[in-house]
């Protein structure tokens, strides 16, 4: 027997991530689940007590502070202890970013177990969900952003494993690739990149090495002179301006960065433009303004 408490709650399966169901149990020795599927994920974590977890042909005791990943439709099976039966709460979730946030936390069929210290706020965040249980929007809303705030504690006492290294598309790289495509303009180093992707600095560089040929900083590099010989030959922007708007604070930084890119400093690369190109560049804005006129003029006419 076990004294349980749980909800279950109708959900859009269109819904990036929602809780499907929550609850407490606290068992009687010998109490089991299973063998048997789920067709969601399904985060059980003991708040006091033992057990054991069965998944994917392995078995795993269990006891207070630790926590088991239930995958979709994987035959499992869990069973309190004899002497010290457990207590757990328990998140089902879904959507269309389970899967990516699941494997993000570096759990799997392979490797399902996780340890926290963060049981009291974990048991929070749970009751809150079965507190907040109605079907209105904003009960829907609290419990999806619970769900959030309960995976982020789980991520927060996990050490990162690293993934498969091999094949240009590695998560790391990608990440990181697109954290600097959005922050470029910003001082950035490449010690802000690796905490992002959450992983320490020499093995970011080895993982750029690897798939790009080249290092976090040289390609944080490359990519903010090619941003800046955008704008040198689309804008009359000053040098400085430039400087700033790809993430560089010292001009005479920017410059010798951008020489030894291009193997001439910024104004003599501006100088050595087609003057066609600039003046087609002019032209065009000249053209965009006189559209602009043309339709605040028809907007105005009383006609």
């Amino acid at each position: 027997m076990e004294k349980a408490y749980k909800l279950l709650f109708n959900t859009e399966e269109s819904d990036d991530l929602y809780v499907y169901c929550c609850g407490l149990s606290q068992t009687e020795a010998h109490h089991s689940f299973g063998p048997a599927l789920k067709p969601h994920f399904m985060i059980h974590f003991v708040l006091s007590g033992k057990g054991s977890f069965t998944i994917g042909g392995k078995k795993y005791p269990l006891t207070e502070g630790y926590g088991f990943l239930i995958v979709p439709d994987e035959l499992a099976y869990y069973v309190a202890d004899d002497k010290d039966p457990w207590t757990y709460v328990w998140v089902g979730f879904g959507g269309r970013r389970a899967q990516e946030i699941v494997s993000q936390l570096g759990l799997s069929l392979q490797q399902p177990i996780f340890k926290s210290d963060k049981s009291k706020e974990i048991y929070d965040l749970v009751k809150d969900m079965m507190d907040h249980n109605t079907f209105s929007v904003e009960d829907a809303l609290r419990r999806n952003g619970n769900l959030s705030l309960f995976l982020s504690l789980i991520a927060s006492g996990m050490s990162v494993t690293p993934k498969s290294d091999s094949g240009s598309n590695n998560d790391y790289v990608t990440r990181a690739q697109a954290y600097v495509r959005s922050n470029y303009c910003n001082p950035i180093k490449v010690t802000d990149i690796a905490n992002y992707v959450c992983i320490n600095r020499s093995y970011l560089y080895t993982l750029f090495e690897r798939n790009l040929g080249i290092s976090p900083q040289q390609y944080l590099t490359s990519y903010r002179i090619a941003k800046a010989v955008e704008l040198l030959q689309l804008t009359e922007l000053p040098i400085e301006s430039i400087s700033i708007s790809c993430g560089y604070s010292d001009p005479l930084v920017f410059s010798k960065a951008f020489k030894l890119e291009k193997g001439i400093s910024p104004s003599v690369y501006r100088k050595t433009l087609p003057k066609s190109d600039r003046a087609g560049s002019k032209e065009h804005l000249l053209q965009v303004e006189k559209l602009i006129e043309e339709r605040h003029m028809e907007s105005n006419d009383p006609n």
